[in-house]
Parts: C-alpha cells; sequence; structure tokens
C-alpha cells in the first residue's frame, strides 16, 4: 500500500459482488434504539436460522446466529491472494462461538495451496477468551475487524467486502457483554468486568497484538466451497483445537520479548490474567490427536552445509574501513560503485569509527550519488524540519495534553519504554542519561510525523543503535524514519508485513528444509510464530550490541536479496533441526528453546549459511516472499484500493 495509507485495507482488484454494502439494521449506540433494532435483527436472524437448521446437519444444541460471506484474509499485500470465506457466530450451552472457514478453490493466486490458505481457519473460538474488537473503516478501502484475545494476541484482519461489520457487533452485543471504549470508539470490549480504565487502555495498545493462525492440521476438515458446505462440519472441533488457541495466547505473550528488559511486549495486567486456566466448553469429541514416538528417526537434510561441494558463502572479511572507503568516493564526495560498496559491507561490515558517514547512505538518508555539498545542505534543511515536527508535540500545554488521550498514551508509554532499552551498553546506563532523554525525544517526535502508526513497543530497540552511531539528534531521527519506511509495517495494526514475513519464511523452509517442514506440520507450528521476535525487530535481541549493529548493516545492504533476514531464519532453524525433531518438541518447547537461543547463535557462520541458502534457492526462493514484503517497500497499486462511503459506518 501507499506509504500514506499505513492502516489502509488492501481492496480486490475486480469484484463480482453484487453490492458494495448491505443496508445495515443494527445500531451498537447504548440508548432506547438499540432494543428496537436488536427485536428487528433477531427476528431476521431467526427466520434465517430457522431455514439453515431445517436443512443441514448442525450439532445438536448449537444455533447459528450470524452468518456472512465473502469475509476474506490477506496473508500477504497482494490483493490477488486473499482468502475468502464464511464467518459465523455460533450460540451453543450458553456461550457465544466464532468461526471462519475458507472456501476450497476460490482464491484467483497461484501461490496459495489448499494447505496455505487452511493455516488461517478459525474454528470456535469462545468469547470467552476475547478481549476486544477493533472495528476499521479507512477512507481508502474496505472495512475490516481485529478480534484480540484476552492474551494480547489477534487473528488476522478479517475484511467485510459485502458490508456486515455493525450487524456482527450487533449479534455479538445480543449474546455476550460487549461495551464501547470510553477513549476509542472503535474498539469495543468483551466481557469487561474488571477495572474498566485499565481494560480500555490495555486495548488501545493493539500494536502489541501479534496474529494467531492455525496449522493445516488443526483443521477439523478440509475446506469445502459454500454450496457444499453444512453447518455440522463447519462447526466441528476437537477440544486439543481449544488448547492450541489458548497454548498461543498463554506462553506466546510471557515469552515473546522474554524477562530481560523488565516487562517487555507484556504488561503486569496481562501477565496476571494468562495465569488462569482456560477451559474451553468441548464443541466435539474426537481421537485425531496424533503423538510422536518415543523413538524419533532425524531425517537426513537434503542441504547438508558440510557435505555440499557448493562454495558455502564466502568467509568474512575484515570490515571497511575509512582509507577503502576513501577509494570509493570522488573528488565531489559521490559514491563511484554503490554495488561494489554494498558488496564489500556484505562481506565484512564497516568499522565502528566509520559507521555514521557509512549509514547514512545504507539506510537511504543520502543517495549514493549525493557530493559533499548537497549532503551538507541536506543535514541542515533537514535539522530545520526535525525542529519544526519537534516542536509541535512540545508546545502542547498541559492542558492540551489534558485533552488529548492518543498523545499522553504514546507518551507514557514512550516513557516506560526508553528507561529499560539498551541500559546494559554504557552509552545508556546513567538514570539521568540525556541518551535516553534522546531517546524518548525522538520517538516522540516520530510520533507526531508519522500520526497514523504512531508508536509501538520495538520501535525503541530500532532506534538506539541508530542513536549510539549517529550521535546527532535529527541525523538519528532522519535515518530511523528511512528505515521505518520499510519496517513499519511491521507495527501496522493489521499485522499485515509480519503475517507475509512469517508466511514467506514458512515457503522458504518447505523449499528448503521438507523434514524440517513436515515436523513442523505434525505439531502444529507452520505458523513461526517463535520466529515473530527474530522477524519483529531484527534480530535485536538475539545477539551482543556490537554483532546487532553488524549484522543491520549486513541486512541494509540489500545484496543478494532484500529479505536476508528470512534466510537467516532459516538458517538458524537448520543447525538446530536436529535437536528439534530429535527432542520431539512442540510449539511451547520450540517457543522455549528459541527464546533461549539469545546470545548463543554464531553470527558469523550464520551469515555465510544465510548467504548459501540465499544462492541455493535463487528464482525459487524469490517467488516465495510476496512482492512488497518488509522491508521491501510497500507495493504502490492504485488498483488495489476502493473508496469506501460511511454508510457502513457505526
Amino acid at each position: 500500500p501507499p506509504q500514506t495509507q499505513k492502516h489502509t485495507a488492501p481492496a480486490i482488484a475486480s469484484l463480482n459482488f453484487p453490492a458494495m454494502h448491505e443496508i445495515d439494521v443494527h445500531d451498537l449506540s447504548d440508548d432506547a434504539d438499540y432494543a428496537a433494532s436488536v427485536q428487528q435483527g433477531s427476528a431476521s436472524m431467526n427466520r434465517s436460522n430457522s431455514r439453515k437448521q431445517g436443512s443441514s446437519g448442525e450439532q445438536e444444541g448449537a444455533e447459528i446466529v450470524y452468518v456472512k460471506d465473502n469475509v476474506a484474509i490477506h496473508p500477504t499485500q497482494y490483493a490477488s491472494e486473499r482468502i475468502s470465506g464464511r464467518l459465523k457466530l455460533i450460540k451453543q450451552g450458553g456461550s457465544l462461538f466464532m468461526t471462519w472457514i475458507p472456501y476450497k478453490g476460490q482464491s484467483s493466486s497461484a501461490r496459495l495451496s489448499e494447505k496455505d490458505k487452511s493455516l488461517y481457519t478459525i474454528r470456535a473460538v469462545p468469547f470467552s477468551d476475547v478481549r476486544s474488537i477493533r472495528r476499521h473503516t479507512p477512507t481508502l478501502g474496505w472495512q475490516y475487524v481485529i478480534v484480540v484475545l484476552s492474551s494480547g494476541l489477534a487473528f488476522p484482519p478479517l475484511y467485510f467486502y459485502n458490508g456486515g461489520v455493525r450487524e456482527f457487533l450487533a449479534t455479538i452485543k445480543q449474546h455476550a457483554y460487549l461495551v464501547r471504549s470510553a477513549d476509542d470508539a472503535n474498539v469495543f470490549l468483551v466481557n469487561d468486568f474488571q477495572d474498566p480504565l485499565q481494560r480500555t487502555l490495555s486495548s488501545l495498545e493493539l500494536p502489541r497484538a501479534v496474529s494467531v493462525t492455525n496449522s493445516p492440521s488443526s483443521a477439523a476438515a478440509p475446506s469445502e466451497s459454500p454450496s457444499s458446505w453444512t453447518d455440522g462440519e463447519t462447526f466441528d472441533r476437537n477440544s486439543a483445537l481449544a488448547q492450541q488457541n489458548a497454548r498461543f495466547a498463554r506462553e506466546t505473550t510471557s515469552q515473546l520479548f522474554g524477562e530481560a528488559q523488565g516487562d517487555g511486549f507484556i504488561t503486569n495486567d496481562r501477565r496476571k490474567h494468562d495465569g488462569k486456566t482456560h477451559d474451553y466448553p468441548r464443541i466435539a469429541e474426537s481421537n485425531d490427536a496424533q503423538k510422536l514416538p518415543e523413538d524419533v528417526p532425524v531425517p537426513a537434510d537434503p542441504l547438508e552445509f558440510d557435505k555440499l561441494s557448493l562454495v558455502w558463502g564466502k568467509p568474512r572479511q575484515p570490515p571497511l574501513g575509512t582509507e577503502e572507503w576513501s577509494a570509493f568516493l570522488d573528488s565531489e564526495g559521490r559514491v563511484t560503485d554503490s554495488e561494489a560498496v554494498r558488496k564489500r559491507i556484505f562481506y565484512g561490515g564497516v568499522e565502528p569509527d566509520l559507521r555514521k558517514e557509512v549509514w547514512r547512505f545504507l539506510l537511504g538518508y543520502h543517495s549514493y550519488d549525493s557530493t559533499y555539498a548537497e549532503r551538507e545542505y541536506l543535514v541542515s534543511v533537514k535539522k530545520s524540519e526535525y525542529e519544526t515536527i519537534k516542536n509541535q508535540w512540545k508546545s502542547i500545554s498541559k492542558e492540551q495534553a489534558k485533552r488529548f488521550t492518543k498523545f499522553r498514551e504514546r507518551r507514557g508509554l514512550i516513557k516506560k519504554d526508553v528507561v529499560r532499552t539498551d541500559r546494559s551498553i554504557s552509552f545508556y546506563e546513567e538514570d539521568d542519561s540525556p541518551n535516553i532523554k534522546c531517546l524518548r525525544d525522538i520517538l516522540l517526535t516520530y510520533s507526531f510525523y508519522n500520526f497514523d502508526l504512531g508508536y509501538c513497543q520495538g520501535m525503541s530497540d530500532l532506534l538506539s543503535p541508530i542513536l549510539f552511531v549517529m550521535g546527532d539528534e535529527s541525523e538519528t531521527f532522519w535515518c530511523f524514519v528511512a528505515l521505518m519506511e520499510r519496517l513499519g509495517p511491521n507495527f501496522n495494526r493489521d499485522q499485515n508485513g509480519m503475517h507475509s514475513q512469517l508466511f514467506a519464511l514458512s515457503k522458504l523452509v518447505e523449499l528448503l528444509d521438507i523434514p524440517l517442514h513436515n515436523y513442523f506440520e505434525q505439531k502444529d507450528c507452520l505458523n513461526y510464530f517463535f520466529c515473530f521476535r527474530w522477524v519483529l525487530i531484527q534480530f535485536k535481541r538475539e545477539f551482543e550490541f556490537e554483532q546487532t549493529m553488524r549484522l543491520w548493516e549486513v541486512l541494509w545492504t540489500h545484496y543478494g536479496s532484500e529479505h536476508l533476514h528470512l534466510y537467516v531464519c532459516v538458517a538458524i532453524l537448520k543447525r538446530r533441526r536436529s535437536k528439534i525433531i530429535g527432542e520431539g518438541m512442540d510449539f511451547d518447547t520450540l517457543l522455549k528453546f528459541i527464546n533461549e537461543l539469545s546470545g548463543h547463535i554464531d553470527l558469523d557462520a550464520i551469515l555465510r549459511d544465510a548467504e548459501a541458502l540465499c544462492i541455493c534457492a535463487g528464482e525459487n526462493g524469490e517467488s516465495c516472499i510476496p512482492p512488497g514484503t518488509p522491508p521491501s517497500l510497500p507495493v504502490n497499486d492504485a488498483s488495489m484500493y476502493y473508496q469506501q462511503d460511511d454508510d457502513d459506518v457505526l
């Protein structure tokens, strides 16, 4: 999507649906009109349900209270790769459940197989484990909702191409406790029986939420076309699937960013909540659960590093020094061969004293063909521009701040994060360090520069090394802006940037290590959620501070591939494959194992392996990565967007 539309939902290139919106008769406003609209809607739904239940094999005691076809999920930024399906709300035994099942054979993209589509199946999620629902109504694009679990995990955004968001929310309110957030009219809190203020503030921190998907083996039945579905088949699931969703919600948020830096991504309130036992009611019994044999043979690796005659990655070289760098510049300061420079940095990195100058080029703050004079002028202009943006928030009075909820929230979150970012580094270790204050000021200024994206936890991790190297506040800011042009989608509310990268990673492992892929499939780990931290902040917490800077400058060269970080993920997994398979790791133990690798990864060896895997994968590897996947610049395609009217807005 265009950079100015960070939250805009991609629309469909061609639509055969009869209408963009359907007329919604429900209203969630808490007034007298609501009762009348509910009565009208209930009557309509009851008539519809009586017809459906009379002609289907619905589970006894289960009642379908809402059905909507053509609700889609976008696993990538390509509109053609949407996955359309049927969304249902089902009432059984006093509990409300949500399901979303993809259609079979409906995708227009050859890139997505039926197995790929089943990764996103949502089966019988009880609303007792839902914390909030956020509704998005972009100026361009289509309405969508994000369902967030109590722990902070979120399912992929559900796009309503035929309207129906209002009816969806109204139906939920009929059968569950649903209230609108006092601070954001687009956030609806579910089962909000705790302190209302605290729960409301938590619900607004959705960039922390990470998406949950099921693996192909999670599906109780294969996806079918709408015409051949029966409601009973759609609703069938076993209790193990509920346990899997609970596991994601419980374990991943507690371990995602570890305990090394205070609370990381997890608030204290969420930790308390995660301590409870998730006891999902059983919808249907099944004996399909598979157990791993005690003696697990580890399949041979088709790409054993030490056995190939192929040269597996060139040896690492000494870092680029000042004298060698000067040789790449002409008399006016232009870089004469940018590709040669990037190649040299790819294989050796940059000497610490030279990073301040070279990183400006790698990050795109300076162009390779700029002169000394042009760069000096740019620095002056950008410094003035930075001060102008910074003054926007510095000039906010206390009285204004009282009436500016979003500013107070972002400022408070930034203050909490910067004081626990890289405090083991002498540059940041003092409590009254001016560098911590500088981190805060830059992040606050960025939240005004890119107000749509704002601030999300994890951004301080990306900014810290840049400030350490650059020293200057203004130049650090603009280098960070350039980096976020590519990594910003990692922090979008709809999580499309992370979805596309984890999807691409799953396809790369399938291409480069089919035994490991098959094992992950058997263990319901094909969502690769255990790699989330690696991808989100570019391995920042997996290596020592100096090693992180070496890795980043290699990744920023985009030499060989823009997506070398995904091959780094594959390389790390391949080097641990025997242990992973041999010990029969399930999702819980795998996530713990991956997090404990921090500080125990050989960077030089992994970079050699990643390069080798990239070469080996070739064009097949690139075809696994959808265009626009971060850190590529977003795809600019005006045909992906359609104007949406406001008549479907709650």
